[in-house]
């Protein structure tokens, strides 16, 4: 087993590919928070508009859509994330398909990120099928696909986009972490940004459980709050 390490380098850009509202910031909100205060330009891109995300009888999918979105956005701002790309696909309905790799390249070549933190797709245990599928369809774009001129030549000629290559990538949700980064002065921050969830958390109090989450994580770096990663570090 690899011996887990501390991240302590903050890159100039990243970008976080997340499945619907609120994985973010449960994700690596943390993380988001430490980074951007540390001048690190963070970029969203969210692949579903959350739009079956209630149990409201009397809730329908196109009232959800602009009520998630804002949401998204108001959690954002607490991070400190300099943007949020709404990909608008309905929530439950990715696709591992051209489509959507596609435009995952295209916000990678426009972004131009350092490193990428996405789902991992690989864990063992079952997951949310958009989880599984983004994470995929993620490490597909950020290799070959965004690094590679011929890949996708329309984005380079349509829209000026030229191929970038990603440094690393954090995937979040592993069963096997190695990467970890100290969040201690910033759980408030990502408590916060998913209390903006409103239509997710209610009126509940996610703190005790965001804390008790992030300080059993921070034992295995032996700080009070870290949150988790596996890190895979690109090629020449």
């Amino acid at each position: 087993m690899t011996e887990p390490t501390l991240i302590e380098e903050v890159p100039s850009r990243a970008m976080v590919i997340i499945p619907h509202p609120d994985d973010g910031e449960i994700s690596c909100g943390g993380t988001v928070a430490r980074w951007a205060q540390a001048g690190c330009e963070v970029v969203f891109v969210l692949c579903t508009n959350g739009d079956k995300g209630t149990n409201d009888e009397l809730t329908t999918s196109a009232q959800l859509i602009p009520v998630r979105e804002e949401e998204q956005r108001n959690a954002a701002k607490v991070l400190g994330v300099k943007e949020v790309v709404f990909l608008g696909h309905a929530d439950g309905e990715l696709e591992d398909d051209r489509q959507f790799r596609g435009e995952l390249v295209s916000e990678i070549r426009r972004h131009t990120p350092d490193v990428v933190f996405c789902f991992d797709p690989y864990r063992r245990n079952h997951a949310h099928r958009d989880h599984r599928i983004s994470g995929q369809a993620a490490l597909d774009a950020i290799f070959p696909y965004a690094r590679d001129r011929l890949h996708f030549p329309e984005i380079l000629l349509e829209l000026g986009l030229e191929p970038h290559k990603v440094l690393t990538i954090y995937l979040w949700g592993a069963d096997e972490p190695d990467s970890y980064v100290d969040i201690t002065g910033h759980l408030d921050a990502k408590v916060k940004s998913l209390e903006a969830h409103v239509s997710q958390v209610g009126h509940r109090d996610v703190g005790e459980f965001i804390e008790a989450r992030a300080k059993t994580v921070g034992e295995a770096v032996n700080v009070s709050y870290a949150e988790a990663f596996r890190r895979i570090t690109m090629r020449g």
